[in-house]
């Protein structure tokens, strides 16, 4: 069987893939191939998460997580507005409930004036009332640029312009080895041969795995973190009239169990992030011998868990007790009982793992040869998808000498 022949191939159908073709295929490169293991497109994170479009208020000024979540959210706006994808700028509070927390929303003030956010301004108790009668806080912050969307949908319509644009899509067909030989690469897959002269790799929760068959270190290791929702019952949705988050632990790159009112109606609870023990592991008792092998004779794995043991024994206590959950949530909307959420869905998150322990907090891309990977890339990457599908296709236009057959 002959082998199929690309300029480039991208490994990954979730959004980050398909935005990165997207932009490529706007600059007049339309021999691509976009391959996805699975048997449809946004498997993974994309199709699991919150559907929040993030303002860019929790990251570091002039990181990549911050230019890329600013540029990219008013990118997602537009793109929404133009492709009638149903989404709403509705706002979100952040709020704390002790004074402990007060310095802390502080400086998430200051870093979203920082990042160049519009209308973020400190609530008192009685102003949080005005936006979210229900909730119970001393003090607040009011972040207008925030929204919601459903990132399927986007990534969708990502694919749409893709194959209308020339390129091509290729699910269930999974990346084996990769080949360099002496002008081009050769993918051995699932679905036979493939021959490019570059490769980018979006893997996601395989981007690690990725790297390395494509004779790669990566230096990390990809950590999945399962974060589990709860939703409210209809007659308990007038509880919240939009997004209601905690402040978030300084420590880790995770936003605490929070509320968010959904796009085609309903409002989740949570999520929390609990260790999972297999990379596409979305139940409680979903298990790999080989993921939960590799980690455990990790480093970094083990130097990260001596570190934050006790914030792990307090997301297990959350996944296994519906009670631990409901009392989390209770600290930001008190009159929430029992019986006013039911078990919803699960996502994982690819989270990068340092050998030193470290919890990799900005996105990682690396440029090498014929190939660019993409090793860390979580939230807010949806929202930014777009900034950094164009930061790529740059990387590839510089590196690659797109148009020359070099």
């Amino acid at each position: 069987m002959n082998s199929l022949k690309y300029d480039i191939a991208i490994i990954g159908g979730g959004i980050v893939g398909l935005a990165t073709a997207m932009a490529l295929t706007k600059r007049g490169v339309t021999s691509l191939i976009v391959i996805e293991a699975e048997d449809k497109l946004a498997a993974h994170q994309t199709g699991h998460n919150s559907g929040v479009i993030h303002s860019g208020l929790y990251y570091k000024p002039g990181s990549l997580k911050a230019l890329n979540c600013v540029t990219g959210r008013l990118a997602m706006y537009q793109f929404c507005e133009e492709h009638n994808i149903a989404h709403e700028r509705c706002g979100k509070l952040v709020v704390a409930t002790d004074a402990q927390e007060v310095p802390l929303l502080e400086k998430l003030e200051e870093r979203g004036h920082a990042n160049q956010l519009h209308g973020v301004r400190r609530l008192g108790a009685e102003e949080i009332k005005e936006y979210e009668p229900h909730v119970a806080g001393i003090a607040g912050l009011l972040v207008p640029e925030t929204g919601i969307v459903d990132y399927k949908q986007v990534a969708q319509k990502y694919a749409q312009l893709i194959q209308q644009a020339g390129g091509t899509i290729q699910t269930n067909t999974r990346l084996l080895g990769c080949h360099v030989e002496t002008n081009e690469l050769r993918l051995s897959t699932t679905q036979g041969d493939i021959q490019c002269r570059y490769l980018i790799n979006c893997g996601g929760l395989q981007s690690d795995r990725i790297a390395r068959l494509c004779g790669v270190e990566p230096g990390l290791q990809i950590i999945p973190f399962r974060g589990e929702y709860y939703e409210l019952i209809p007659e308990r949705h007038h509880l919240v009239k939009n997004l209601i988050y905690p402040v978030p632990d300084p420590r880790f790159p995770f936003l605490g169990v929070h509320f968010t009112r959904m796009i085609h109606g309903g409002v989740e609870a949570g999520p929390n992030a609990v260790l999972a023990f297999k990379r596409e592991g979305y139940n409680k008792s979903s298990f790999s011998l080989a993921d939960a092998w590799q980690f455990a004779t990790y480093r970094g794995f083990w130097q990260m868990a001596a570190k934050h043991w006790r914030m792990s024994v307090g997301e297990f206590q959350r996944s296994f007790s519906k009670k631990a959950f409901v009392t989390a949530l209770q600290k930001l909307l008190p009159e929430l009982q029992y019986d006013d959420i039911h078990p919803a869905g699960a996502g994982v998150r690819a989270q990068a793992l340092e050998p030193s322990g470290l919890l990799v907090d900005d996105f990682r891309i690396v440029e090498t040869g014929r190939m660019i990977h993409v090793l860390n890339a979580p939230s807010p990457a949806a929202t930014a998808s777009i900034s950094i599908g164009q930061s790529i296709a740059d990387m590839a236009e510089k590196q690659f000498i797109l148009g020359s057959k070099k």
